[in-house]
């Protein structure tokens, strides 16, 4: 079998995949805008363009930036092509674009799509937090969300099936798309992710470990969708009630997700920290900024307790991986965690808005160190039935490879 992985930032969903259908025996390529692992075992062609955007109308400038990388990774494909590979699948993350034009190359290859998430103007992450609501009219707002969604719709036509990682994920697609779509999450290797009660580390200058009373809070970039703000505004009231408790917060001050904070205004971290820097022992809270990944695991096997909030939005694997190492889990009740969180049995659910609600759920879990033991145990047996790489999500995954590679090509309408 030949195999064919485009995704704007390779690896990240394949990391796991595509090496294993190479050891598999398939012939496999990736292409990528960003550079590749240097230990990757099989080639990642680099695609790039000159071209910058030019749209001079808001809502096209978005749109305009996925036609560019659609056409660099086109011309990096035919050249491919030219080479003497044609892959019997295409699996592709067609968010930003990348793969819009694959078929017109390979008409023939059968098409795998990653389906992350599909934007909704209403009940997803659009209308969810009326604080950073749309700074335009919400009219335009919505043409923008439904502009974002085309590179999507374009690749699900000529597409013979869909991959999405949750439940909630595959259910924010249109009725024709879901039925397409096989839910497999990316996969957990509980094997490695796991507690680990002899870890210790220096934070701050003091030492961290196990057993001691560490609430921690993750994300890619501290921002509002990841409730980043409700985290923050709960910490003088937390740590007034909690005074053994030492925070360690984990993310950049970038933004993945969402719009960027008014020029001038700083990062939402710098943003939201001014709120309560004064109201707050700063000693006890520790941002660790981006961490490389083995730092990240030691970070969370000392942790008591794992707050994680999100907008109806796309699931976070640090969520799955501090489950995994039998962290119980303080969530917010929005619809992504209500498929992994069960409160009373793996964690706790609080109302996303209510800093109230997060503090005195916090205080009951860390008064209460049999409970949390139990949760955190209950986590992690989760995590390992339902999400384990190597037992659950990866077998489904090649099993979805194979079923693609036996299915009839949708051949494109070329006029």
């Amino acid at each position: 079998m030949r195999l064919l992985f485009v995704h704007q930032n390779y690896p990240a969903q394949f990391k796991h995949l595509a090496p294993e259908m190479k050891r598999r025996g398939a012939e496999v390529v990736a292409m990528s805008m960003s550079a590749p692992p240097a230990d990757n075992p099989f080639p990642v062609l680099r695609s790039g363009s000159t071209y910058g955007t030019s749209a001079k109308h808001p809502w096209a400038r978005d749109f305009e930036t996925k036609v560019i990388r659609a056409e660099a990774t086109l011309r990096t494909a035919a050249k491919l092509r030219d080479g003497g590979f044609s892959p019997d699948v295409i699996v592709a993350h067609p968010g930003w674009g990348d793969s819009l034009f694959l078929k017109q190359v390979w008409p023939e290859a059968r098409l795998g799509v990653y389906c992350e998430y599909f934007y909704r103007s209403t009940g997803g992450d659009l209308d969810f937090d009326q604080e950073f609501g749309p700074r335009t009219d919400p009219l335009d707002a919505v043409c923008k969300f439904r502009l974002r969604n085309l590179p999507q719709r374009l690749n699900l036509e000529y597409a013979n099936a869909g991959i999405s990682p949750t439940e909630f994920q595959a259910g924010t697609y249109p009725d024709r798309y879901r039925r397409m779509i096989d839910v497999i999450f990316d996969g957990i290797d509980t094997d490695h992710v796991a507690p680990d009660p002899s870890v210790r580390l220096k934070v701050g200058g003091v030492e961290v470990a196990h057993g001691q009373e560490v609430i921690t809070f993750v994300a890619r970039n501290l921002e509002p969708y990841r409730g980043y703000h409700i985290f923050v505004r709960a910490l003088p009231e937390l740590l007034r009630r909690r005074p053994n408790a030492r925070v360690l917060i984990v993310g950049g001050e970038g933004v993945s997700y969402g719009a960027a904070p008014l020029q001038g205004k700083g990062s939402w971290k710098q943003i939201f920290w001014s709120e309560v820097a004064d109201r707050v022992d700063r000693s006890r809270v520790h941002f660790l900024g981006n961490l490389d990944y083995s730092m990240f695991l030691s970070v969370m096997r000392t942790s008591a307790l794992h707050v994680y909030l999100t907008y109806p939005f796309v699931l976070s694997w640090s969520l799955m991986e501090a489950m995994s190492m039998g962290v119980p889990i303080l969530a917010s009740d929005t619809a992504p965690l209500r498929e992994v969180v069960t409160p009373g049995e793996n964690g706790l659910l609080f109302p996303f808005f209510d800093p109230e609600a997060l503090v005195d759920g916090a205080c009951a879990l860390l008064d209460d160190p049999h409970t949390r033991a139990r949760m955190g145990a209950n986590a992690r047996a989760l995590v390992h039935e339902r999400y384990d790489l190597h037992q659950v999500c990866l077998p489904r995954q090649i099993h979805w490879i194979e079923k693609l590679r036996a299915a009839d090509p949708v051949i494109p309408d070329m006029d």
